[in-house]
């Protein structure tokens, strides 16, 4: 089982702290320092103010050396694709080759209000032809050009570059709907997340993107499947409260609805997410200043899970 640090930054983080909790990731041998992609708080007053997603991720690629960098997800509603696919490439080529891609539709309506971001009706179908057209400009070979004719994107003797380092920079796509995302995940994603969903209800959207990548004439083996789920660990009661209380949440419903309790708790819980078919874990870190947290977990939970 992968162990990898998710962060929300825009509930208030600046880049050093970031730095802080990605070089401590690394030092404590977790697979991959990820980030969500928003430029509002979602409670809170959000100080010192939202960082961008892939500025981060460039910085920190010259920063760490080992660590994998990602997003869950980049907001589709934010970057047309041609630009995205040029930052995440050159991002891949800074980091030497330790980028993973993780792009979603964009959902937060308040924050592209806040930043006079258009906010679109039709994402769904936007979402699509964004994953065709950077995986399209990623895989042209060089010398080649892309042309792409879309509902929502043209593209015309595009010459298709910077390459990223990869070969093939992993894609991911999450969410929990029942058709067309697990459809998008067949044909793009190299993972699958299924965001702070229940035990049960990861087994099921994990079964139905299994069904879609057999559609798509693929094998069920070539697609990682992974969760997204909070963190709040702690060696004895008191410590797992003040965990919990630090991010203004009740221990009994982090219990049930994210990975909190004693090292031996959280275990059986991921346990049960590898039943389901999870082999990776994000453990969403919203305390950015507690490190002794991620320290708890890399030697208390992570050694147990194989």
């Amino acid at each position: 089982m992968d162990l990898r640090i998710f962060t929300e930054p825009q509930q208030g983080a600046s880049y050093d702290t970031l730095l802080a909790v990605a070089k401590a990731a690394e030092e404590l041998s977790y697979d991959a320092f990820f980030r969500s992609d928003h430029y509002l708080t979602m409670g809170g007053d959000g100080l010192p103010g939202p960082t961008d997603a892939w500025i981060t991720l460039a910085g920190l690629a010259r920063e760490t050396k080992r660590i994998r960098l990602g997003t869950l997800m980049t907001a589709g509603t934010f970057r047309l694709p041609g630009v995205l696919a040029i930052q995440v490439a050159q991002v891949d080529q800074m980091s030497g080759g330790r980028v993973e891609f993780g792009l979603g539709a964009g959902w937060y309506e308040a924050e592209h209000t806040a930043y006079g971001i258009p906010f679109p009706k039709e994402k769904f179908g936007r979402l699509e032809e964004q994953l065709a057209v950077i995986t399209g400009l990623w895989e042209t070979r060089v010398g080649e050009t892309f042309d792409f004719d879309g509902k929502f994107y043209q593209l015309k003797d595009s010459p298709a570059l910077p390459k990223p380092a990869q070969a093939k920079v992993p894609v991911l796509v999450g969410g929990m709907g029942a058709k067309r995302t697990p459809e998008l995940a067949a044909r793009y994603a190299a993972e699958f997340n299924a965001p702070f969903a229940s035990v049960e209800d990861s087994a099921k959207q994990f079964d139905r993107v299994r069904a879609a990548v057999r559609a798509a004439g693929q094998a069920e083996g070539d697609l990682v499947y992974s969760n997204a789920l909070v963190a709040a660990v702690g060696k004895d009661d008191a410590e797992v409260a003040r965990r919990a209380g630090a991010i203004g949440r009740e221990v009994d419903e982090l219990k049930e609805n994210g990975l909190a309790g004693s090292p031996a708790e959280v275990v059986d819980k991921i346990g049960r997410y590898a039943e389901a078919g999870a082999t990776r874990v994000y453990l969403q870190i919203l305390d950015l200043g507690d490190l002794d947290h991620l320290e708890l977990i890399a030697s208390q939970v992570k050694p147990q899970l194989g």
